[in-house]
């Protein structure tokens, strides 16, 4: 049986107008062949009326346990999946919906953030062979007490490329309204392009660091399971983005079947405090900052440890049981407030010398003052100022020629 897995975001399924193209995509892989398992998120982005921050304002939040709010949350994708399947269904096509739970997705006990841990995909198997286009409600599961979980925000990508897993599917289709992955944030750099062919592990450090195309646990699991992602545009004919394996022949052809720049793409989290901690090991003050740090469920980033000094990032909504953590502590410390995480991604940068110098001589050539910085195989990360980052994105998409 071939199936694939097409998912579809909010704005996708927001109107009747966008849902007749969603729909014409399903129809024309059943024309190609294929067994269709659609994911759908729920419809449109804030201030729609069954979006998911729109389901939120209904209610207050410290009212409600976490199990209460997964059960109101969960009806958004149910709607969109209703609403559909009646389109499908008026074009003369059999469909489906099934809610997490009758799609088998298992979870964990964690409402508003659970983990998958399993999928019996049996009854979506059953019901493609019985004709049906199969339309799942995304975002969602259940736990061993079967009670309804959700999955975090952006849990549709997760929804889809676990079943894509269980499913056995060569590929799975993300839509959304970009034309796939850029090499920056177009909405800042007016000149960005889409990447045509990523690996695995640059478009997960773009998604963790700000890039909001897809979710970076969907792309953990994608790279486990061999599965190649599409990230397309529900409302143009582009190819979009393909994310596949890195392998030795990927590597090796890049130059000639892939953007060839050094870097492969830019984004920025804002958000983030630069925490400075002076420290004496003697009286095991490192020992101790940790311990209050992890017993606080506080994460930490960017870090640098020095032998008297420890350096590292907090989020905002960190930063109030952070601060007190210090003070209570009797710390020496600094705090810089108002800082934000640039992160410079690309397979080609690795063994390449010169590409942070590149980047801190551009940087401060434009008086960007850089706070702190760290590395990986692929990827830079500088801590700037809030004020900065769409400049230094700019900046750099430039100095790269990015563009190109």
């Amino acid at each position: 049986m071939k199936i694939i897995v097409q998912k579809f975001g909010g704005t996708s399924v927001s109107s009747s107008e966008s849902r007749r193209i969603v729909l014409k995509k399903i129809i024309d892989k059943v024309k190609e062949g294929y067994h269709v398992v659609v994911v759908v998120s729920a419809m449109g982005r804030k201030g729609s009326p069954y979006s998911t921050d729109s389901l939120l304002d209904l209610i207050n939040k410290e009212a409600l346990n976490p199990r209460e709010i997964d059960l109101l949350l969960s009806c958004g994708e149910i709607i969109s999946g209703v609403t559909l399947s009646s389109m499908i269904r008026e074009k003369g096509y059999k469909a489906k919906v099934l809610t997490g739970r009758l799609a088998g997705i298992k979870t964990n006990d964690n409402f508003g953030n659970a983990e998958v841990l399993d999928v019996d995909p049996s009854n979506i198997i059953n019901s493609l062979k019985d004709g049906n286009i199969v339309i799942v409600a995304g975002f969602q599961g259940v736990n061993s007490n079967g009670e309804i979980t959700t999955l975090g925000r952006g849990g549709s990508d997760i929804t889809a490329v676990v079943l894509g897993k269980a499913l056995h599917c060569n590929q799975v289709e993300i839509f959304t309204d970009v034309d796939g992955v850029m090499t920056a944030d177009p909405n800042i750099v007016e000149n960005a392009k889409v990447i045509k062919t990523m690996c695995y592990s640059e478009v997960y450090q773009l998604a963790e660091n700000g890039a909001k195309v897809i979710h970076p646990k969907a792309v953990e699991i994608a790279q486990q399971s061999n599965i190649s992602l599409v990230i397309k545009n529900t409302f143009t004919d582009s190819e979009g983005t393909i994310i596949e394996k890195a392998d030795t022949n990927f590597y090796n052809n890049r130059k000639k079947q892939f953007n060839d720049k050094i870097l492969t793409g830019i984004t920025f989290k804002k958000g983030r405090n630069q925490i400075k901690v002076k420290t004496d090991d003697e009286k095991n003050e490192t020992e101790r900052l940790m311990n209050d740090i992890t017993i606080n469920k506080i994460n930490i980033d960017l870090i640098n440890f020095f032998i008297d000094e420890k350096i590292f990032t907090v989020e905002d909504k960190d930063l109030p049981v952070m601060t007190n953590i210090l003070k209570e502590g009797n710390y020496k410390y600094d705090i810089i407030k108002n800082c934000c995480k640039l992160s410079a991604v690309g397979y080609k940068m690795h063994g390449v010398p010169g590409v942070m110098a590149k980047i801190v001589n551009a940087l401060w050539k434009n008086n960007i003052k850089i706070l702190q910085s760290s590395d990986s195989h692929n990827t830079i990360w500088c801590l700037i100022y809030e004020k900065d980052a769409e400049a230094a994105l700019k900046i750099l998409h430039e100095e790269f020629e990015m563009y190109k």
